[in-house]
């Protein structure tokens, strides 16, 4: 699977955002998929995760009620809707995928095999 996220940018405090991650090669619709960011200096965490089917999801406390993680199958893509941003959402996105019907927590990374390339959200205050 070949990850490609897309999207992110320069905003202000409390505006919205939409990152994408389109997958190509085997069947995205399998694969349990996940955003994670990374800010300068600090580790990489974990944000919110989209089961196979788009039935189950999961959010980090600090962006859960702010943002929104959903997926087209049909259209081979994953989608994290930010809004309320706030300064400290600064950080490069990354979208990654995780075992065909994968039933964990989604938290951990080391258990997504294929990761895309990062996109770089940036929120002013």
């Amino acid at each position: 699977v070949q990850l490609q996220a897309s999207g992110g940018g320069l905003v202000q405090a409390g505006d919205s955002l939409r990152l994408s991650c389109a997958a190509s090669g085997r069947a995205f619709s399998v694969y349990g998929m996940g955003w994670f960011r990374q800010a300068p200096g600090k580790e990489r965490e974990f944000v919110a995760a989209i089961n196979w089917s788009g039935g189950r999801t999961s959010y980090a406390d600090s962006v859960k009620g702010r943002f929104t993680v959903s997926r087209d199958n049909a259209k081979n893509t994953v989608y994290l809707q930010m809004d309320s941003l706030k300064p400290e959402d600064t950080a490069v996105y990354y979208c990654a995928a995780v075992g065909p019907y994968y039933r964990g927590s989604f938290h951990d990374t080391d258990e997504y095999r294929y990761w895309g390339q990062g996109t770089l959200v940036t929120v002013s205050s």
